[in-house]
């Protein structure tokens, strides 16, 4: 990469959707029979391996150019009206280690998931123990057998206070995931409190779960029987928008940030603030300039 400094940077630049928060909430329409339709989702690898998986599940997909003609944002509409396999391969799940969130809806929803350790995992070794412990605690029976995650709960999962032993994003998104069709309230302590957590909590809500505590370590589900059709809109990539937030301050331009968020990037906004960086909302998003 060469870049040639010296020049300001001007106007404007569209955030895409964080891809963190998508794939969880891809993942969430195994949990009904309905339509979900997710806007503002980014076109990236990681998007197209998780589709390929929710594919060979029996989930039917239609994709849209996104919002606004905005090249890198799609609306996808995910629908799996029935469950044709509820089996995760090592050869999709080796590629995306997200795709173990499959987990916890094909568990709750069909009594039973095979799903392949993400033992092919690029960045080292993430050891899934945790969503183990949790679905265990919901009363699922899970055994390891030739490298795959074998999990059974024939009489369903049932709701259960957990306790994560440290936190945990993909963890804490695998059990609420499970929680909104298992029986009863299932309260879970010591919780990711990440945006995208909050993220997928809305879309829940949306598909008619009750979620209560997001943002804070104590989760409140209460499980449903059926989950309906919904749409959301995917919350802005907070590692886009901080960096060229940077980016403009670095240069002492003046660049509007679409559909960029400051609470998406408190920590972020405090220290460039703190070094004499303006950052203002602004009806489309925000707006960064030295």
């Amino acid at each position: 990469i060469r870049i040639r400094g010296g020049r300001q940077l001007r106007g404007e630049i569209r955030i895409s959707g964080s891809k963190n928060a998508s794939l969880p909430l891809m993942v969430a329409a195994l949990l009904t029979d309905r339509k979900l339709t997710l806007r503002n989702v980014p076109r990236l690898a990681d998007i197209s391996t998780m589709l390929q998986l929710l594919q060979q599940h029996g989930v039917t997909v239609d994709a849209a150019p996104g919002e606004n003609g905005h090249v890198h944002g799609t609306t996808l509409t995910l629908q799996a009206g029935k469950i044709t396999s509820t089996t995760a391969p090592y050869d999709i799940v080796r590629k995306m280690r997200a795709s173990v969130l499959v987990l916890g809806p094909l568990l709750a929803r069909e009594g039973q998931a095979r799903v392949s350790l993400p033992g092919g995992c690029a960045i080292g070794a993430r050891p899934v123990d945790l969503h183990i412990a949790g679905l265990k605690a919901m009363g699922a029976e899970i055994d390891i057998d030739g490298g795959y995650m074998v999990a059974r709960a024939p009489k369903g999962l049932r709701g259960a206070r957990y306790t994560f032993p440290k936190v945990s994003v993909g963890a804490t998104e695998n059990l609420m995931m499970a929680a909104a069709l298992a029986r009863g309230t299932t309260v879970l302590d010591n919780a990711a409190r990440e945006p995208e957590i909050a993220d997928l909590a809305e879309c829940l809500i949306a598909m008619g779960v009750p979620v209560a505590g997001a943002g804070t370590e104590t989760l409140t589900i209460e499980g449903v029987s059926a989950l309906k059709e919904a749409t959301h809109s995917v919350i802005s990539d907070r590692i886009e928008t901080g960096t060229y937030a940077m980016a403009v301050a670095m240069t002492a331009g003046d660049v509007e940030l679409i559909g960029g968020r400051l609470d998406l990037i408190e920590s972020a906004v405090q220290t460039l603030r703190s070094a004499g960086v303006t950052l203002n909302p602004t009806a489309r998003g925000l707006r960064s300039e030295e």
